[in-house]
């Protein structure tokens, strides 16, 4: 299935004496960037949320997940003062107030306004316990997320598969033209050929003429370009219809299906192949910035 690496999803559930809610919203990226928003006392849970997410099929985009979480009732917990923290955030006051001369009103209430200065202390089992809900909530924001994901994924492929449809129809229109360009080039040619030789009077050899028309006018011709180009086309629906993330792929593909249009661009100098070839690199750019957004 299609993924677009665009996507929102939210939920928020109340497990054990947590309410929790959880908020994952992507962009594109290269690769996977995930960063996480946690309340600093869960902050061991981190390292979790990655693994977690690339297990569910998550390959590429900038992942911004932020996870809230308030305690409700009275569960039974040991609270201590982180001292580390708390001693740092004092200073970095008292500092404060030195620099700018405010009035230094540093009370315990004052400080204990900071809820990271507290810490709860936890054995092994609560941390199991606390991921086993916070991954409860964070699954289903994942599934809201993901079905967004498949939606807009979906809706890109549509898009992309019309204006494959137009380049292709944009093909037929360049070969139709072109059979009659390059018989008209090496018709042209070979009539200045044996102009100029009949002007200065030079004997000339029938069957070399033909030969040397028949190879600049090869030189022009863009039959292999348009085959590739066929297979190309081809080969986008073939891998939209792939399972796995297909992004690269079809951004690999988009460059060769360009470099075949400005070959054809190249070769032939008919001013209407040239304005089409200018409505396929419209449309070849247009596939490039929708893939772009392609898991």
């Amino acid at each position: 299935m299609i993924h677009s690496m665009t996507a929102f999803g939210r939920c928020r559930s109340t497990v054990d004496d947590k309410d929790i809610t959880v908020e994952i919203k992507s962009v594109n990226n290269r690769f996977f960037d995930c960063s996480v928003r946690l309340p600093r006392a869960f902050s061991y849970i981190e390292e979790k949320i990655k693994p977690y997410l690339q297990s569910k099929g998550i390959s590429r985009g900038k992942v911004d997940v932020s996870i809230s979480i308030e305690r409700v009732g009275t569960p039974e917990t040991h609270i201590a003062v982180d001292e580390v923290y708390a001693t740092e955030y004092i200073e970095a006051l008292r500092s404060l107030g030195e620099k700018y001369g405010l009035l230094d009103d540093i009370s315990i209430m004052k400080v204990a306004q900071n809820r990271d200065v507290f810490t709860t202390v936890r054995t092994e089992d609560d941390v199991e316990k606390d991921w086993e809900a916070i991954s409860s909530v964070l699954g289903e924001a994942v599934d809201i997320f993901l079905v967004g994901r498949a939606r807009e994924g979906a809706n890109l492929a549509e898009d992309i598969k019309c204006k494959i449809e137009k380049l292709r129809a944009y093909a037929k229109q360049v070969e139709a033209i072109s059979a009659d360009d390059v018989k008209g080039y090496k018709e042209k040619l070979e009539e200045k050929l044996r102009t100029m030789l009949a002007d200065n009077r030079i004997v000339f050899d029938e069957s070399r003429i033909l030969t040397e028309c028949a190879i600049f006018a090869d030189r022009v011709a863009i039959d292999e370009e348009l085959v590739r180009l066929s297979s190309h086309f081809d080969g986008f629906y073939s891998i939209l219809e792939s399972s796995e993330p297909i992004g690269r792929k079809l951004d690999f593909l988009v460059q060769e299906i360009n470099r075949e249009t400005n070959t054809i661009g190249s070769k032939c100098s008919n001013a209407e192949i040239a304005a089409i070839v200018v409505e396929m690199k419209c449309e070849i750019e247009k596939i490039r910035e929708q893939i772009q957004n392609l898991e």
